[in-house]
């Protein structure tokens, strides 16, 4: 680990804090009995201390494609068995992933424990985009979908209720930080907790793709050193794309998250190609606001 990566926070001005360390990047908020948003504040921070640190030792095991059958890999630490845990269902189904589609969810999901205290109504850890949170009964959290960093807008809005038991969000394609398989410009899923949310976006995101004279790929190891995902093509350019291949590419993320769905790793997903949307149940699709079963709801923006 680069020995200048220590771990450093700041508070904000409007009361939230900023944890990092290295490529961790962390915006946390909580809300509740302010002596125990403080006790949970400092808990955190002494929980992610070592984090890095931690993952760093296990990063030969957690870039390597996992196993479709026979024995997992090992891992000790806590986030890399989070992380393990989250992946592990694809790759049963034969899919190639990695252990590190799920560390930015699994780093969060791994803080968030320390707000499970009386006193903190709710709270949330956005690990750039990847986000655990905290809902104590009664309580909700709404959150934006943006579709396309470069030009940065809010597409879609969610808010996730505490009885939904759905405790993650995450969101995953080619235009954001990870680098992607296929085309889409946002996957956000919504799961049980942030690791299912992100190991799950990064496998939709790849199912969204169609073959298209318009697409430019390139070797991950070309685009990113080091890349968990070595010289698999990775999409680095979307142009103008056919009617008919946007339907294509978005019919098979469509079907990918279902099935997710239905295995019950996912509660719902929003996906979004070149300005067209379409969610894992067919009546939210086409209107402007719109309530999901499970105590989620998506809307449009205008």
């Amino acid at each position: 680990m680069n020995p200048g990566w220590q771990p450093v926070r700041a508070r904000l001005s409007d009361g939230r804090w900023h944890f990092q360390q290295g490529p961790i990047d962390l915006v946390i908020g909580a809300d509740g009995d302010p002596a125990a948003c403080e006790a949970a504040h400092e808990a955190c921070w002494a929980r992610f201390a070592p984090v890095l640190g931690t993952l760093v030792g296990e990063l030969s095991v957690l870039r390597s494609a996992l196993p479709p059958a026979g024995h997992p890999p090992e891992v000790t630490g806590p986030v890399a068995k989070r992380m393990l845990a989250a992946c592990l269902p694809h790759a049963r189904e034969g899919l190639f992933i990695t252990a590190m589609a799920a560390v930015a969810g699994s780093v969060a999901d791994h803080l968030i424990d320390c707000y499970h205290r009386p006193g903190v109504r709710r709270a949330y850890i956005n690990n750039g985009g990847d986000i655990a949170l905290h809902l104590q009964p009664g309580e909700s959290w709404r959150a934006g979908v943006v579709g396309n960093p470069d030009v940065p807008a809010l597409d879609a809005g969610l808010v996730v209720r505490a009885d939904s038991g759905l405790r993650g969000i995450a969101t995953s394609g080619w235009r954001g930080r990870s680098l992607s398989l296929g085309i889409a410009d946002s996957v956000t899923v919504v799961a049980r907790d942030a690791a299912a949310a992100d190991a799950a976006a990064t496998i939709i995101a790849n199912h969204v793709d169609v073959a298209d004279a318009a697409i430019e790929r390139r070797p991950a190891s070309e685009v990113r050193d080091q890349s968990d995902l070595g010289d698999l093509p990775v999409t680095v350019a979307v142009g103008a794309l056919s009617p008919a291949s946007i339907n294509t590419a978005l019919a098979s993320g469509l079907a990918c998250a279902r099935g997710l769905v239905s295995r019950g790793l996912i509660g719902h997903a929003l996906i979004g190609l070149a300005g067209h949307w379409l969610q894992t149940t067919d009546r939210l699709a086409d209107v402007a606001q719109c309530r999901a079963p499970g105590g989620l709801t998506f809307s449009r923006a205008a």
